[in-house]
This record gives C-alpha cells, structure tokens and sequence, in this order.
C-alpha cells in the first residue's frame, strides 16, 4: 500500500521532470547543467517551483506575544529594518535546485531528440562475472534462508512422520528442514567504448568556440554512458602539433599557434592501436575544430587516415566545424565531397550554442 505522502512526493518529482523537459532545449544551448555535474546527480535551477512544506493554520490563533496585537505594529528591529525598506512592485523570481541522476537526464534527452538506442558492434568479448541466486541449499547464512523453501520442507516432514494437525496447524523447521539460497556465477558480455575528443587549439579558435565544444561534449557524454556498461574518455587538443591531456587541460588551454589537422589523426590512430582493440571497444572520435588546415596536402593526409584506418575501425566519426571569424570553414567542404555517402562520417556545422541542439541530433540520431 503506497502512503499518501510517498504519492505526493513522486507526484512533485514527476512536475520536476516535467519541467525540466519543458525547457531542456534551454538548458542544452545556455549550458546551466555543465557546471553542476555532481559524481551522479545533476543539480538544476527551476524557477518559479517551490519545496511543499507544512504551514501553520490560522485556527485559535491568538496575537503576538502577550495580549492581542494591532494592525500595523511593528515587532522589534528587523520589523523596523523592513518597514524603512521601499517596497517593490515586481512579484519575487523563486528559483529551486533540485537534483536530476545522469541516467534521467539521458533519457529526457532521448525522448527530445528522438535518440535510437545504439546496437553495440561486436559480441562483447570483454566479459565479467553476474552473481544470481539461482539454486538452493541446505547450509548457509541465516540471511540467506528461503523462508517458503524452509516451510514446505518442515511441512513435508511433519505430515510424512504424522505430526501435522490440521486443526492446529502449527509447522515448526528443525535444523534439517532449512533451505538456504545460493548464487552461481554467470559470465556476461560487456559492452565498452571509448570516446576520443579532438579539440582545434590553434590561434583563430576562441573562448566562445570553446564553450560550445566543452557543452556539446557533456551532452554526448551523459547519452552514450547511458548506452553502455563501460566508457572511457580520452582527449586530444592540436594545433601544429597534437598532445594527449586531461578533461580540464582540454577545456581550458588558450589558443595559439598554427593547425596541422593530420597531427591529431595520427595521435587517435596510435592511441586505438594501443589502447583499444577493436573486437573489443565501441570507438567514437569526435573532432571540433573551426574549419581551417595549413594546407591542402595536409588534408589530403587527413583523407587518408580516415579512409585506411580511422573509419574502417570506429562505430562513429563526428566532425563538429564551429564556426569562427578568422576560420575558412574548408575543411568540412572537403569532408563531405571525399565521403558523399559514409555513414560512419557525420558532419555537422555549429554556427553558435543555439545549434548545439541540432548539432547533437545529426551526430547522434543514427544509432551507431
């Protein structure tokens, strides 16, 4: 029986999804969410919601402190305080933070974008070991006593012994009648997959292209850790040269310097080669740059990396080309006229955040 107070409570967390997806689109291109990741649980601003709390009621109420008041009377200092204060004539913005798991905010971001699950490539090579409590036994833990197992067996006796009354039912297990439950471990395929993220650094990508990359990058994260058992984020930043870093080198490191796309090619090849054999890890490669190369032989480099290496060993290749003032954007161009039809290569064109929402879609609606 469900009490009315537990009713009431999933009722105000269903108006609080509610909410959040009425505005997800929001948080998506605005970035609110990004810097409130907690280890599991995002905290989220919703204003105009408030906590239900418990007030006191009016009934037999008497006046302030001794005796009936007046209307009008100010009570001590901080009465006085805000009566000299000017009132205002806007109604109070009450925001809430409240806590959303990752695994919610996937889901709300499935259902708004219409997000395929995806169907792993590979048998799951990698396994690990499942405990059931699939049989029974006769010795073990008290914790572990199947009750019902314990009864049938004690009633088995008595009845067979003649001991059992069905006027006075009483079935009393002894020490031989207990039944105990027992795991057996199964092997289970574990599906794994590692994202590398590659970020242009070069002199002509700036804060604000940076910003779009660091919330596009959360959004494709909390999907695909959704979508599988294990996932592994490895970055990679260039401009003339490309070098491995952590997520907050990778986000925060200024720009400068000159772009050699095929640099960090080269660094992604030699890191799946490495790292993640390919019968055993979903691979996806995510490259944000703003569309400028030093030269045409370069991209030519970079065609062929992706043709004999990078592409026949990814689920997916995502090229995100935000836009910038001093970028060519030729790169993108050059992508789509060397592979028409690759559905392992998407690419996307990030004009400002609000294409952030759309930019997701195009890289993620396809299952891979």
């Amino acid at each position: 029986m469900i009490r009315k107070i537990d009713r009431d409570y999933h009722r105000f967390k269903d108006i609080i999804k509610g909410r959040i997806k009425q505005n997800l689109k929001k948080y998506i291109t605005k970035g609110e969410l990004v810097g409130a990741q907690g280890k599991n649980v995002i905290s989220v601003p919703l204003p105009q919601i408030e906590i239900p709390r418990f007030r006191f009621g009016d009934r037999e109420m008497g006046g302030v402190g001794q005796g009936d008041g007046k209307v009008g009377q100010v009570l001590g200092k901080a009465q006085e305080d805000a009566k000299a204060t000017a009132a205002g004539n806007e109604p109070a913005e009450h925001a809430l933070e409240v806590e959303v798991s990752l695994e919610d905010l996937a889901k709300m971001l499935s259902e708004e974008l219409k997000l395929p699950r995806i169907q792993p490539k590979g048998s799951g090579q990698i396994t690990h070991a499942v405990n059931r409590y699939s049989s029974i036994r006769q010795s073990g833990t008290e914790g572990l006593r199947h009750f019902k197992r314990t009864y049938k067996e004690a009633l088995k006796r008595q009845i067979a012994q003649g001991e059992y009354n069905p006027q006075n039912p009483v079935v009393v297990p002894i020490k031989r009648d207990k039944r105990y439950r027992f795991w057996k471990s199964t092997p289970r395929p574990q599906f794994n997959a590692a994202i590398i993220y590659i970020m242009d650094v070069s002199g002509s990508m700036g804060d604000e292209q940076k910003e779009i990359v660091r919330i596009e990058s959360f959004w494709i994260d909390t999907w695909l850790r959704s979508q599988y058992d294990h996932l592994v984020c490895r970055y990679i930043i260039h401009d003339a040269q490309a070098r491995q870093v952590d997520q907050d080198t990778f986000y925060h490191t200024r720009e400068s310097g000159g772009t050699l796309i095929s640099s960090a090619y080269k660094l992604a090849k030699q890191m799946i080669e490495n790292e993640f054999p390919q019968d055993q890890w979903n691979i996806y490669i995510f490259h944000f740059s703003d569309g400028d190369n030093w030269s045409g032989e370069d991209t030519k480099l970079c065609v062929e990396l992706l043709q004999y290496h990078l592409l026949p060993w990814v689920n997916l290749f995502c090229y995100g080309q935000v836009e910038s003032r001093y970028g060519s954007g030729q790169f993108i161009k050059d992508l789509r006229d060397m592979f028409p039809a690759d559905e392992k290569l998407v690419t996307s064109k990030i004009e400002d955040k609000e294409a952030i929402y759309r930019s997701i879609q195009e890289f993620l609606g396809k299952g891979k």
